[in-house]
């Protein structure tokens, strides 16, 4: 026969629904984990622990943390953030921005100026990829729709 279990008695306050999302308040310094590592790794590690006379947790910890770090240059010495450097020799297409695709990797255009205004490009036939009188006739179409400024 099964034993039945005893649950302590109930508090007299309900219970209340905590925010998934909230921080606790004290969260613990440290939270327990376990890796796995090749015998390479191990090793590494191994002999890295002993080279600083650390624990092998603190040398990968360590590892982290300069991983984790940001270079001090990372706002003043980023290519992205430059400026772009004027070349008058360079003639862009005027929808170079919105149809960049169709410019990188030759995706058909998104938009077509039609009388001034950029409007969305017709959509795409079905057999557009397969058939090639049908790429023909979509392409066509959109330079008839472009020469109408």
């Amino acid at each position: 026969m099964k034993r039945q279990t005893k649950y302590p008695a109930s508090t007299s306050e309900p219970m209340v629904l905590q925010d998934a999302l909230a921080l606790p308040s004290d969260p613990p310094a440290m939270v327990r984990t376990q890796i796995y590592l090749s015998r390479v790794e191990y090793d590494f590690v191994q002999s890295q622990a002993s080279q600083r006379r650390e624990p092998m947790a603190a040398v990968i910890r360590s590892f982290i943390d300069e991983k984790m770090q940001l270079p001090a240059d990372v706002w003043t010495n980023n290519p992205m953030l430059r400026p772009t450097p004027s070349d008058p020799d360079w003639d862009a297409p005027a929808d170079a921005a919105i149809n960049h695709d169709h410019y990188l990797s030759g995706s058909p255009k998104k938009w077509v100026k039609v009388k001034g205004s950029w409007v969305e490009a017709p959509p795409l036939p079905e057999d557009y990829y397969e058939n090639e009188a049908s790429y023909a006739t979509y392409h066509r179409k959109v330079r008839d729709m472009e020469a109408t400024q």
